[in-house]
């Protein structure tokens, strides 16, 4: 560790990573051979490395944020030129020395330190101020959005009731997926990307398994819901019109909740808990959990950047602040935001609004990430009670995150049914489905060694779906 403890492990580098693929990439590099010109100071590192080409690859890491740049062609982010520039530098202290970086990475820095600064004279000192908008404009376009998903949710009752007259069976038909698609495709015509969203998911549920119809029969009574909760939603109380507004697809920009009349942060020390990136075709997003120390509460930070299977197309699509990239305009800028497990924020978050509020905007930090303890956790029984109770606020929801303490790894025959027992062996939670085959479950297996451990995920109707274990230090499943 150096004397700020900002350095990390080998396994919060290589949390890091965007893929299986970057991870070996990036070990490759963990050598000091292809490097040159390294250093390191409190706040950055710093080298060239050898490519292909006559000129090395500059890359250089703000191991505050943490930020990387790279000037390598790859659209991965972090490279592996990042990552194997961490892990030299996070394997032995001699490997990088201290010094002052040069003009092409203090540019750098010194460019980030000025947005930075800019940010925090922000009038809440997490978010740049934006210019004033048109109110009465900002509402007209809100009335007619409404109307559009209003008639949205009309259609899309009228298709849920055509189906139970005909019967489920008739959604096994030749043409059904075709039929759900083009209902999604009606839905997102109807600003409602989040109807479009669920319909899509009918679709892959019809003829997906055994008791397929009963699956079915539960997402239609869930999408009546969110219908009848919309074509209502005057008549709701305020969070939970909240939770239906997002649901749907409305969302509410960052810069709102950090810098709007209502704005309010939470200033906690957080842990991040795991990192996850998962692609969908031309887009990549990545969610960040967190627990605050002090108020106990659980946090997911996303955001949203182009997938690194796009190559070098600059056109695809624009971020907002309050959700994903859509078609047309700005480009997608890579994603920024990279926090390994087992790091402490002392920072401010806002939450967005909601029955059950989960998802936060970062805002101002305080004080530079930092290595974290191992979190304390719960048992099987206080983790279903904690689903249960955020089911209660958000009946929409898939899952709920929680921190599971002295659980042990139990592996079932031919690698299905594995569960998680509680130590006293009174109580077990069946993993989710989804993770069964992959190597992370003999990893979690072999972390444990048929002991306790704590093991970080996410607790829901398919079962646990493990993402962080502690070994002491985090390693991401």
């Amino acid at each position: 560790m150096n004397p700020q403890g900002e350095r990390w492990t080998t396994d919060q580098v290589l949390a890091l990573a965007p893929d299986e693929a970057s991870r070996k990439a990036g070990g490759r590099l963990a050598a000091p051979g292809p490097w040159s010109e390294t250093g390191a100071d409190e706040g950055a590192v710093w080298g060239q490395c050898k490519g292909s080409g006559k000129k090395p690859y500059q890359a250089v890491v703000d191991i505050k944020g943490p930020a990387f740049k790279c000037s390598c062609p790859s659209r991965k982010f972090p490279c592996k030129h990042a990552l194997g520039l961490l892990l030299l530098w996070a394997g032995e202290e001699w490997a990088v020395a201290a010094g002052e970086p040069p003009q092409w990475a203090g540019e750098w820095l010194a460019g980030r330190r000025e947005r930075a600064e800019r940010s925090a004279g922000a009038p809440s000192g997490g978010a740049p101020s934006r210019a004033p908008a048109d109110p009465e404009a900002a509402r007209r376009r809100a009335e007619r959005r409404m109307q559009r998903i209003g008639a949205g949710a009309t259609e899309l009752e009228q298709r849920l009731e055509d189906l139970l007259h005909s019967g489920l069976a008739s959604a096994d038909r030749a043409d059904g997926r075709g039929s759900w698609d083009e209902t999604a495709a009606r839905m997102v015509d109807a600003q409602a990307p989040g109807l479009a969203a669920r319909v899509r998911e009918l679709g892959s549920v019809v003829a997906s398994g055994p008791d397929w119809p009963a699956r079915l029969l539960e997402e239609c009574a869930l999408l009546h819901l969110l219908d009848q909760g919309f074509l209502g939603i005057e008549r709701l109380p305020a969070p939970l019109a909240a939770t239906v507004r997002s649901r749907v697809g409305l969302t509410t920009e960052a810069a709102d909740l950090l810098t709007g009349p209502d704005a309010a942060t939470v200033r906690d020390r957080w842990l991040v808990l795991a990192q996850q990136d998962s692609e969908d075709g031309r887009l990549t997003t990545r969610r960040i959990f967190l627990r605050g120390e002090r108020t106990g509460r659980m946090a997911l930070h996303l955001s949203f950047g182009a997938s690194p299977t796009l190559g070098s197309s600059p056109t695809l699509g624009f971020a907002r602040a309050g959700g994903p990239p859509c078609a047309g305009g700005a480009p997608i800028h890579p994603l920024d935001l990279a926090l390994p497990p087992g790091l402490v924020l002392d920072a401010d978050l806002a939450y967005y609004p909601g029955a059950r509020p989960l998802r936060a905007a970062l805002g101002e930090r305080h004080a530079p990430a930092a290595p974290g303890p191992v979190p304390p956790g719960c048992g099987v029984d206080a983790a279903l009670a904690a689903y249960g109770d955020a089911l209660r606020d958000d009946p929409w929801l898939d899952s709920w995150p929680v921190v599971l303490t002295d659980v042990t790894p139990i592996p079932g025959r031919d690698g299905a049914g594995w569960q998680l027992a509680d130590a006293d062996g009174e109580s077990a939670l069946p993993l989710d489905p989804r993770c069964l085959g992959r190597t992370s479950l003999w990893q979690l297996a072999a972390i444990s060694g048929g002991s306790p451990i704590t093991v970080f995920g996410e607790c829901g109707h398919r079962g646990f779906l493990p993402l962080t274990a502690w070994d002491p230090t985090p390693v991401s499943l």
